[in-house]
């Protein structure tokens, strides 16, 4: 691997050089349009010298980077005599770097669930965990520097030893008791801490709410100690103990409270019912008892202790602070803002943090920000002094005081894809993780502050103010407001999410568009009314999902923001899978302190339908007598032949939408078919026009174009996708003939694109803009995210932004015209049966389509992205192509 030290003769030429190649760091981009126009900004590019995100920020990180594709690094530590650096991620694997140069040292399997004692001397032989993964946090040197430990989320503490020329060996597993809340559930150790005698080591149970105190070197549980909600960190102090909780307190009797995964509840405010506390528990070291639970900011997560122990330092990734506790007192002495400006809205996310050695400076992870704040720490005059500028999402970090450098680990580093070999181009899937490490050496006030403003221009901090700015008068209506408050053409807003599809997949067929034909296995035929949308109103070419699964998509698309438990859940998402699709994927912990779209919405006096979306949905027999199953079939015939024989419902996800959901349609079922979704839409618009009232804010969950593989007995792959498109155009021309078409947008988005590939980039979607003032026959070449879309409805409906991502977002109002056209859009009918099913395999005479057919039956279909990703792109793949085209691996791993 080959690292690069990033100066600006580098950003000039715009290369970046991984596994000897180079290529152009624009590796999500392919550049489109006019010779003599300026290149729009596109995801990957290199548009002013620095790569673009889809989240409206650029990436220009300081000091050296070291290039970890494949992985999410969040935990990383130096050796106590600074000589290694070991990261770890989302991978079986614990990586062994250089802290001068960034080179890979080592790539040490994590070991199997041996117990250290009983590991074989020929450690080569040791069974290797190919399940485990680090956990939300959790890596620790012993003291003297010969044995790493790593909480693996699984439900054990790796073991691992460093012999004397920093060469690292996996020797075994330490279990944990279980969680206790179902049977033989795995606990999830995160933070850890060890004795100075090493012969104690300190987990933090994030699932059952208990540290435990484990000998060393047996593994020997010695104490349980209950302790705060979701156990974050763990710090050993003099006397105490002191343990992060994410989510505050233990509820009692009188808290509000809401599902936080597996079953568990934490306290979430009243009204919007988002996790509402963290907090720090107090651990007599000698007693094992709890001496003081002490209320900080949300999400308390990383501490640190001053050189001198005298003061904890405590993240608070939800509120933007850190909380300074004196360890004497055991009492916050100082809160400490973490946003560059003290109006500026809630998105810096300080996740991780260090010290340097005399205790002066305090170094902070701004995960959203892509930043090191610079705190100077002299508690009660703290401040905030300058921003260093890192890779994507900041989430640990160590100080090497041999070399006065900072060593970072960015959890989405530069974002996805697979840079190329020499002859073969450039590779595009949202799971190809490219995270980084920076080594940075620290830097004087005169670069601190040339820093501090590369930092402000990156996450566009100007167009904070911009946002804030207050509406003038006698400004004319406009399709989108200049500010918010100003006068919109529209009244009403109609927000539909689809599931899972890349640009690719779907328009690439599109001529007028940036497409290729070779990766579009959705075409015109499948899709005919999203082709024409796209050419009767904008095809937008490079709009990209700012998540690239369900769990962040769903966040993303309703609040604009992905929180820093999210981000470091993807050690497959131990407590929920947070969609809020189902009664296991809704969890308070996980969403924006700042609200989702829909808590703006009802904020502002705006009123708000919702169809589908953070809903669990409900099916059922009218008739007790029938026993089985139900499916698409029965779905299928009961909706065209209305027999009324079915029962569909929906409940809310989150406690705020209930009085604002349609009970009589459903989000997540795939069996359901999209038609019915659309018919109930336009059943419950019609009541609206007799009433001559429509909501303000519309939400629609349209999920059948994730498709079902080839399972047996569910819709052919285009047959479904063929249903979610014909259903979108159903809602779309009975909008268009409706009587508040005149003043009515119509949004459209994926939550995320995982579910293919791309080639320009993981991240790049379909989406539509429809409305009377869209613009007709256009195609846009403009950079828009999902945050785009929020920003644009906002705008629209006078709701001010709720976070930094969506007010610094692009308003899509070159989408838009001032001369209306109101002329009704006709949808198209589908070109295939949408109850054409998948047989059994037996019925399936070609090799390979029996063998996908096959692997198809044990998709978990049940709830978003529970099958295996690469499994379902490629049964879709064959599906529509046919058994003799070649699959595009190219467009998807880094085989050849």
């Amino acid at each position: 691997m080959h690292t690069t030290s990033l100066k600006p003769s580098f950003w000039n030429a715009a290369l970046l050089h991984w596994a000897g190649c180079t290529f152009l760091i624009c590796n999500l981009l392919v550049c489109h349009g006019a010779a003599t126009a300026p290149a729009p900004k596109t995801s990957g590019s290199t548009n002013e010298n620095r790569i673009v995100l889809p989240i409206n920020q650029f990436l220009t990180p300081a000091g050296i980077q070291a290039d970890l594709p494949g992985l999410r690094p969040q935990v990383i530590r130096l050796s106590p005599d600074g000589a290694i650096l070991v990261t770890s991620g989302k991978s079986h694997e614990l990586i062994v770097v250089d802290p001068v140069s960034g080179h890979v040292l080592q790539r040490v399997t994590l070991p199997g669930e041996t117990a250290p004692e009983a590991a074989p001397v020929s450690t080569h032989i040791l069974e290797p965990d190919k399940e485990g993964q680090v956990s939300y946090t959790g890596l620790i040197f012993s003291p003297d520097g010969t044995r790493i430990y790593l909480s693996n989320v699984n439900g054990s503490i790796k073991v691992f030893s460093v012999d004397p020329n920093h060469h690292v060996s996996p020797i075994g597993s330490l279990p944990l008791p279980v969680s206790g809340l179902k049977s033989r559930e795995a606990d999830i150790p995160a933070g850890l801490a060890i004795s100075p005698d090493a012969r104690r080591l300190y987990v933090a149970l994030n699932l059952s709410n208990r540290l435990l105190e484990m000998e060393l070197p047996s593994g020997k549980p010695l104490r349980l100690v209950e302790v705060g909600f979701a156990p974050y960190e763990v710090v050993l102090a003099k006397t105490n103990i002191y343990v992060s909780n994410w989510g505050g307190r233990i509820p009692d009797a009188n808290a509000s409270t809401g599902p936080a995964g597996k079953g568990t509840l934490v306290r979430v405010d009243p009204v919007r019912f988002i996790a509402s506390e963290g907090s720090v528990s107090v651990i007599d070291l000698a007693s094992g008892l709890v001496t003081k639970e002490i209320l900080t900011g949300l999400h308390a997560s990383a501490m640190a202790l001053t050189p001198n122990g005298r003061y904890l330092a405590v993240a608070n990734a939800a509120s933007d602070t850190v909380s300074v506790i004196e360890t004497r007192l055991d009492q916050i002495v100082e809160t400490i803002p973490l946003r560059w400006h003290p109006t500026d809205p809630f998105g810096a996310s300080p996740n991780a943090f260090v010290f340097d050695p005399r205790g002066t400076t305090l170094y902070v992870c701004n995960g959203s920000q892509n930043a090191i704040a610079v705190v100077r720490f002299k508690p009660g005059r703290s401040k905030l002094t300058g921003l260093i500028p890192t890779g994507w999402y900041p989430g640990a970090i160590e100080y090497d005081a041999l070399r006065k450098s900072l060593c970072v680990a960015n959890i989405k580093g530069v974002g996805s894809g697979i840079p190329p070999k020499p002859g073969k181009p450039v590779k595009y899937n949202s799971h190809q993780y490219h995270g980084s490490l920076s080594i940075i050496r620290r830097p004087n006030s005169v670069t601190l502050a040339r820093y501090s403003q590369t930092v402000l221009a990156n996450y566009q901090h100007a167009r904070l103010k911009e946002a804030s700015l207050r509406p003038r008068a006698n400004q004319p209506s406009r399709p989108i407001p200049e500010r918010v408050g100003e006068p919109s053409v529209f009244k009403h807003v109609v927000y539909i999410i689809k599931e899972n599809r890349t640009y690719d997949q779907v328009l690439g067929d599109m001529p007028e568009g940036n497409g290729d034909a070779s990766l579009c296995i959705f075409g015109e035929k499948f899709t005919p009314n999203q082709h024409k949308l796209a050419r009767e109103f904008v095809l937008l070419d490079n709009t990209y999902c700012s998540g690239i699964l369900s769990a962040d998509g769903h966040q993303w698309s309703d609040s604009a923001f992905a929180t820093d438990y999210m981000e470091k859940s993807f050690a497959g998402f131990p407590r929920s899978y947070p969609d809020g699709m189902g009664d296991d994927e809704v969890d308070a912990l996980a969403y924006s302190p700042a609200g989702f779209i829909w808590d703006n919405v009802l904020a502002h006096g705006k009123t708000i339908r919702d169809y589908g979306e953070f809903t669990i949905g409900e099916t059922r027999w009218n008739d007790p007598k029938h026993k089985k199953s139900i499916t698409f079939t029965d779905y299928y015939r009961d909706f065209i032949d209305q027999t009324g024989l079915i029962s569909i419902s929906s409940r809310p996800a989150i406690a705020s939408l209930a009085p604002h959901i349609v009970t009589n349609t459903i989000g997540w079922d795939l069996d359901v078919p999209d038609v019915f979704r659309a018919a109930q839409f336009i059943k419950d618009l019609k009541q609206c026009e007799r009433t001559g009232k429509l909501p303000d804010f519309l939400l629609v969950c349209l999920p059948n174009d994730h498709t079902s593989g080839t399972r047996a007995g569910a819709p052919v792959p285009g047959a479904q996708v063929a249903d979610n498109d014909l259903a979108l155009g159903q809602i779309v021309e009975a909008l268009s003939r409706s009587v508040f078409w005149k003043d009515t947008c119509i949004f459209v988005i994926e939550d995320d694109p995982q579910d293919g590939w791309d080639h320009v980039s993981g991240y790049r979607t379909t989406a539509y803009v429809i409305s009377p003032y869209t613009r007709r026959h256009a195609v846009i070449h403009e950079n828009y995210n999902q945050t785009s879309l929020i920003r644009s409805m906002e705008l629209i409906l006078g709701l001010p932004p709720m976070n930094q991502m969506d007010a610094t977002a692009t308003p899509m109002s070159a989408c838009f015209t001032d001369q209306p056209d109101f002329a009704a859009y006709q949808s198209l009918p589908a070109n295939v049966p949408l109850d054409q099913l998948n047989p059994s395999p037996k019925q399936v005479s070609d090799r390979l389509q029996r063998r996908l057919a096959e692997a198809s039956a044990k998709l978990d279909l049940r709830e978003p992205d529970r099958c295996s990703e690469d499994t379902l792109n490629r049964i879709l793949w064959h599906a529509q192509k046919g058994s003799l085209a070649t699959y595009p691996q190219w467009a998807i791993t880094d085989k050849d």
